[in-house]
């Protein structure tokens, strides 16, 4: 048995963070570390405040049943195809700048599993572990190569309501980490679609993702059976063993500062924004900031004609 093959048979056999939920386990590093403790969902759950059930299945199935799920036949493809022959994601790095909605094959439709549009469904399939970083707190890694395009993992947790976000954001002390996070979807007229997602207490593996202002994964909301997204992260390049994910909290990708509204600094925003530590040659020196969650406690009109994705 080759050495990396023995390393990720040690590490199997490791406590699964994931408590079997997962498709494959979750290992832990250094072996015996404890982490905080929290109640593992591989999906979505309903949270204080939340309009929609994550788990009610509010989307009608396609009826393709002798042919392949295609653009122009599938209804689940009405914005066009999502993934390749190879189940990755077909635009990723700058082109992905504006995402598309995203609506994979439920479990409504008539197609069956292999279904090339079922993807962010079907869990983990790369062998990732949580880690002790060096300046970070915890954070998750890859133990084998993920190419680029490919689904990596969710972060899921509670889906709670505007007024439950902003409570708990506002009970955070300036040493607790802030899970919650805010997605906003443009769609037209200048409305502003809004998730609410916490895994503080109840999330999946997800919530150990660390920021980077170069990340290496990107977010895209994707929809199967409910309207409620699920937020859904996949590799902008390939990743190497033991490399380690990250994403951009705010949002953005690589730092694109076009048509993103940004925060007006204030003194007490300032004050309330924590140092990055992600390293990258293109940092901002301080972590992104949602300054509506911290607003008054009067909804903040969010109204964006310029349709800036999240």
């Amino acid at each position: 048995m080759a050495a990396s093959e023995e390393r990720l048979k040690a590490q199997e056999e490791q406590v699964d963070v994931a408590r079997g939920l997962e498709n494959r386990p979750v290992s832990a590093w250094p072996p015996g570390a404890e982490l905080a403790p929290f109640q593992y969902t591989p999906d979505h759950v309903f949270g204080p405040g939340a309009d929609i059930d994550p788990s009610q299945i509010t989307f009608p199935g396609c009826t393709c049943v002798e042919m392949p799920c295609l653009p122009g036949t599938c209804s689940c493809l009405h914005h066009g195809e999502t993934y390749d022959d190879n189940l990755c994601l077909r635009d990723t790095g700058l082109e992905a700048e504006y995402a598309k909605p995203v609506f994979e094959c439920n479990v409504l439709c008539q197609c069956g599993n292999h279904c090339r549009n079922r993807v962010v469904q079907r869990g983990l399939q790369f062998h990732l572990q949580v880690f002790q970083t060096d300046n970070k707190g915890w954070g998750l890694r890859t133990l084998e190569l993920i190419p680029k395009g490919r689904f990596v993992c969710e972060y899921a947790g509670e889906v709670l309501g505007f007024s439950e976000a902003q409570r708990r954001i506002r009970l955070q002390t300036a040493y607790d980490s802030n899970y919650i996070i805010a997605i906003r979807e443009h769609i037209y007229n200048g409305k502003v679609l809004e998730t609410f997602v916490d895994p503080t207490y109840i999330g999946n593996i997800g919530r150990f993702l660390n920021h980077s202002c170069e990340p290496n994964l990107l977010m895209i909301p994707v929809r199967i059976d409910s309207m409620v997204p699920k937020l859904a992260l996949f590799a902008a390049k390939d990743i190497a063993p033991g490399e380690e994910l990250s994403y951009d909290y705010s949002g953005r990708f690589l730092n694109l500062m076009d048509n993103v509204q940004m925060d007006k600094e204030s003194p007490d925003n300032r004050k309330r924004r924590k140092p990055c530590l992600c390293g990258a040659r293109s940092c901002t020196a301080l972590l992104p900031y949602d300054s509506s969650l911290y607003s008054p406690l009067e909804k903040p009109d969010i109204t964006d004609p310029g349709g800036t994705g999240l």
